[in-house]
This record gives structure tokens, C-alpha cells and sequence, in this order.
């Protein structure tokens, strides 16, 4: 747990204003009850300070609209003065579910449409607010993230456009690969992993899972997903292994090279529990062959947990390798939106992040340490030590 009592020690940046898009309504409104609680119960600020004026409300949230014109073409406005203050934005841009009227006809919003929306939601604030901190949980784009040829380069694009319209924080998680800051260097970038919320959320609804390196291997499915999957085993000290993706580079298939096979690199795991560990769920194709193998290789149970559940091929995929028994639970954050079509099935479960990225904003606000923030390391130790030694029930495990 984060040392709140630091913030006593400081002061805000500026009074704090929450703009939370409408692709991200039900995760702000979440963060927006926890800054409230945290300011109103978990530390005590004086009173009568100027640098403290509005620093405790029941709600941080201002108003904005994005007001639409026939054609397709918007514009935002801020409904409230923002002047001197310090703004964090935070938008959802794989939500799907976002209508517009564009020549009568009914368009879901793109990325491309979320993206859009958030400059210009930045454009209005631009001289106004004393500073802009943009909360992007999937990084538009995080997949262009380095060019074949003659391609486009769209996430460092986008991330140097930001930071030329002035923004001063860009807050993501898990970031497909996090070098896209260098296309800014000087500019503040802060990349977050889920890890504490998958093991809270594992832990929760898995009562009899033993955590040791004899029980349990955590697996990444591919190359590119190592460094998380060797985290995350270490800190809860589990075993540690990996598949390599041979791919077909003579053809792309929906953008990428399609994988002919998946070769794993590691011990032994007949027996035991698995957890496999990534960023994203795409079409989850890959990911249910991953689980599939390890199943055919003696795995004794095998957990999915990945920051980005997209799913956008459906979920036909992961009904049926449930019911196969291929894997026994999906694990996956609520920083997306997910209908309740995909939410309603029994082997997802969801990670609440709304208390991690208020922390993070509080802490921002703050200009305070990101490190105990940033890395939950001994936290996860502690709640694995509590779990090994008998205790089950969140109110024994959790905070």
C-alpha cells in the first residue's frame, strides 16, 4: 500500500480537475469516488492554506461536450473554468460502444474518433489550465510501434503530438513496448502493469492454488511479453517459462505475420498450475493455442491474465476452449470497456483498477515518489504470504 501519509509532507501541483470521456465513464466515475475517500479519510490537510483551497470535494469531475455538427465534424468545450489547475484527462479509446450521427447514418467511434475527441478536449484546455495530464490505459496505436518499410509510425507520432500541444503527463498501462516515449524524451511518461491486481484477483476466486516454485510456472506467450512474465514470477515466487512464436514472415494476415507454431522454452510442468501472462487479448486466437499446449504438456490448471481482455473476435474462441478445458480462468482489468455479453461469463473475472489510478493521480497531484506506486512488489509479497499461511478471505488478505 502507498505511503499516503507522504502527501502530508507536500503540496498540490495545483487544484485537481478530472476530465473523464465518455469511453471511460464508468472507470472514471470509479477513480472519481476514490480521490474523493482518500482525501476525505485517509490523510488530513490544513484547513485554512490557500494552497489547499478545494482540495477536499466529494467530486473532481468537470463538465464538458463534445457538441456534433450533421457532417460528422465536432468541436469540445469546457464548461467550467480549468484555469490554474491541474487537469488529468483520461479516455478509453478501444470503447466500441460510442455512437455519432454523421449524413444521418449511425457510426461506432474508432480509435482514430476517441483519439480525435482527445485533442480536441486538449485544445480547449490548452493556456488555461496550469497543467494537462493525459491518461491513456491502452496506448493508441502501442502495436505501430515501430516501422517495417515503408510504414507509418503512428504511435510515436501520436505521442509527439501530444506533447506539442502541450500536455505535461502521459499515463498508460502496460504499453505494448514503452521505448514509444522516446519519440519525446523530455516529455513525463509514466508506463503501470497490473500485477498486484491479477494476483488480488487470482487469490480472491482461486482458494486452493499454492504459490511456490513447486506449484506454479508463470508462462509468457511469447518473446515480447518476457520481462513481465520473469517480474511477476519472482516477486510471488513461482517458476518461470516462455513460448517462442515461429511466424510465417512470406505472408501478412490482418496486418500481421501469421504464427505457424508456438515452441516453449522452459522445465517441466506436468502437474502444475500455470499462469499465463500478457498485455492484450486480440482475437485471442494465439492465446487459446498457448493454453491448449500447455495442457497437452500435463498443466494441472491454467489462468489467463492479461491487461487488455479486447476480444474482437467474440467470444465463440473462449467458450469453447473453456468448455474444453484448455484453461480454467481468463483475469483481465476493467481499464477497457468489455459489454456485458463478454463480462457474464463464469471463467472471467475482473481486476479493479479504479483505487490503483486514483492513487496514481493523487500521487501526480503531488509531484510525490512514484515508487512505491509504480513497483508493488513487497505488497504482492505480503498478500502471498498471507495466502500461503492460511488466510482465504479478502478482509484477511486485502486492505
Amino acid at each position: 500500500m502507498p505511503d499516503f501519509s507522504k502527501l502530508e509532507t507536500s503540496i498540490p501541483v495545483a487544484p485537481l480537475n478530472l476530465i473523464v470521456m465518455d469511453s471511460a465513464k464508468e472507470l472514471g466515475d470509479s477513480v472519481d469516488r476514490y480521490i474523493s475517500e482518500f482525501r476525505h479519510n485517509l490523510y488530513k490537510m490544513p484547513e485554512n492554506d490557500p494552497a489547499f483551497h478545494g482540495y477536499v470535494k466529494d467530486s473532481y469531475k468537470i463538465d464538458y461536450c463534445l457538441n456534433r455538427f450533421g457532417s460528422g465534424e465536432a468541436k469540445a468545450a469546457i464548461n467550467e473554468s480549468v484555469r490554474g489547475n491541474d487537469v488529468y484527462i483520461l479516455t478509453d479509446v478501444c470503447n466500441y460502444s460510442i455512437t455519432y450521427k454523421m449524413y444521418n447514418y449511425i457510426n461506432h467511434k474508432s480509435p482514430d474518433d476517441h483519439y480525435q475527441d482527445l485533442k480536441r478536449v486538449i485544445g480547449a484546455l490548452t493556456g488555461k489550465a496550469k497543467r494537462i495530464n493525459v491518461i491513456m490505459p491502452f496506448l493508441y496505436e502501442g502495436r505501430q510501434h515501430k516501422r517495417n518499410g515503408m510504414e507509418s509510425l503512428d504511435a510515436a507520432q501520436m505521442f509527439k503530438e501530444l506533447y506539442d500541444m502541450g500536455i505535461s503527463n502521459f499515463i498508460t498501462f502496460d504499453a505494448h513496448d514503452p521505448r514509444i516515449s522516446n519519440s519525446k524524451p523530455l516529455g513525463g511518461f509514466d508506463n503501470f502493469l497490473a500485477s498486484y491486481q491479477f494476483m488480488k484477483a487470482l487469490l480472491s476466486h482461486i482458494d486452493d492454488l499454492i504459490v511456490d516454485k513447486d506449484h506454479l510456472t508463470v508462462i509468457s506467450p511469447d518473446e515480447g511479453a518476457l520481462d513481465r512474465a520473469v517480474y511477476f514470477a519472482n516477486v510471488i515466487g513461482a517458476d518461470t517459462g516462455m513460448f517462442y512464436k515461429r511466424r510465417d514472415y512470406a505472408h501478412v494476415v490482418n496486418g500481421s505475420n501469421p504464427i505457424v507454431a508456438h515452441e516453449f522454452l522452459g522445465s517441466d510442468i506436468s502437474g502444475r498450475d500455470v499462469i499465463i501472462i500478457d498485455d492484450m487479448i486480440s482475437s485471442g486466437s494465439s492465446m487459446i493455442d498457448t493454453a491448449k499446449q500447455l495442457k497437452n504438456m500435463g498443466a494441472k490448471r491454467v489462468f489467463i491474465c492479461t491487461t487488455f481482455g479486447l476480444f474482437t473476435n467474440g467470444m465463440d474462441k473462449f467458450d469453447e476452449g473453456y468448455e474444453k478445458k484448455y484453461f480454467d480462468a481468463v483475469i483481465t482489468t476493467n481499464l477497457t470497456y468489455m459489454d456485458e455479453e463478454i463480462t457474464k461469463r463464469p471463467y472471467i473475472f475482473i481486476a479493479d483498477m479504479g483505487k490503483f489510478l486514483a492513487t496514481i493521480i493523487d500521487f501526480l497531484n503531488h509531484d510525490a515518489t512514484m515508487q512505491s506506486v509504480n513497483m508493488p512488489t513487497e505488497k504482492i509479497r505480503e498478500i502471498v504470504g498471507k495466502y500461503n499461511s492460511g488466510c482465504k478471505t479478502p478482509g484477511e488478505l486485502f486492505d
